[in-house]
């Protein structure tokens, strides 16, 4: 019999002590560390010469990506924060060990403009674009839908699902047949919590969005999926403002018994991405520790 990993032990399973008190989490702060594959993955050309833009590149799921990515021959333009410029510089620096061409940009994708100078700016330095990984998003934990500001209410929408029309309609032009958009939707699309209303609401409408575009897309080749994640370790969650009890158990509630690593979700992009996928548009992915959509 082959020697194979049980996957309920691969990751820890617990996650005390790791409340951040506002958004974006940030990396550095996280114990134990999010395995986003720099030690693991092995890349076997899948992606060779093609260019990647990714929102929230800098860190959890985006990191994950751009280390999967670039090993896999793609050079990558990661979209992140200000405030998240150590995360940022670290995930290029490992796309450059990989022996890929990586730019950092820094921004608010709250912002239009922001994000049209964000597509061009890697199409600039690249020559052109083949992927485009909608990724960047925030969520805070609602206590009561009478709580949540308008402009908390806003920095949601605008995040998750403004940027999305942004980045794309600045990205089209450029897309060739073969190009590839994969966003991040969520479980919470299909089984939303009470206390991310607004963020369910949003991964509902990515849903809607990929498969939208993907029938609108697809008479020039050009193929548009998502990836749901489950509950995923990524700095997004302890910035999230949950009960330090909640967020020490975080991910136990799958039949895996455990939250995933940003590592475990690499794979799936690169899939989506690559040309094994050639006949896979309008998909949702799941990687949900076991938990059905």
């Amino acid at each position: 019999m082959a020697d194979t990993t049980d996957p309920r032990a691969a990751h820890p399973d617990e996650f005390e002590g790791n409340t951040q008190h506002s958004q974006p989490g940030l990396t550095h702060q996280m114990s134990p560390q999010p395995d986003h594959g720099e030690k693991t993955y092995r890349g076997s050309g899948q992606l060779e010469g093609r260019c990647a833009l990714i929102s929230g590149g800098d860190s959890g799921i985006g990191r994950a990506v751009a280390i999967a990515y670039a090993r896999e021959g793609a050079d990558v333009a990661l979209i992140h924060l200000p405030e998240e410029e150590r995360d940022a510089i670290a995930t290029a620096e490992l796309v450059a060990d990989a022996g890929r061409r990586a730019i950092t940009i820094a921004g608010d994708v709250q912002d239009e403009d922001f994000c049209r100078d964000a597509v061009a700016q890697t199409v600039d330095t690249f020559g052109g674009l083949d992927i485009l990984v909608l990724n960047a998003a925030y969520q805070q934990d609602r206590d009561g839908i009478e709580t949540i500001s308008t402009a908390e209410w806003d920095r949601v929408m605008r995040t998750n699902l403004y940027s999305m029309l942004w980045l794309t309609s600045a990205a089209r032009p450029h897309l060739h047949a073969g190009a590839s958009i994969i966003t991040t939707t969520s479980i919470q699309a299909f089984d939303p919590s009470p206390g991310l209303i607004d963020y369910a609401m949003t991964k509902a409408a990515q849903v809607a969005f990929t498969k939208a575009l993907a029938q609108d897309l697809g008479e020039a080749g050009i193929r548009v999926n998502a990836v749901a994640p489950g509950p995923i370790w990524t700095p997004l969650i302890p910035a999230t403002d949950w009960p330090a009890d909640k967020l020490a158990e975080f991910g136990q509630d799958t039949p895996l018994g455990r939250a995933g690593q940003p590592a475990e979700l690499a794979p799936a992009y690169v899939y989506l991405a690559s040309d094994a996928a050639s006949y896979t548009s309008g998909a949702i992915l799941p990687v949900t520790g076991g938990k059905p959509l």
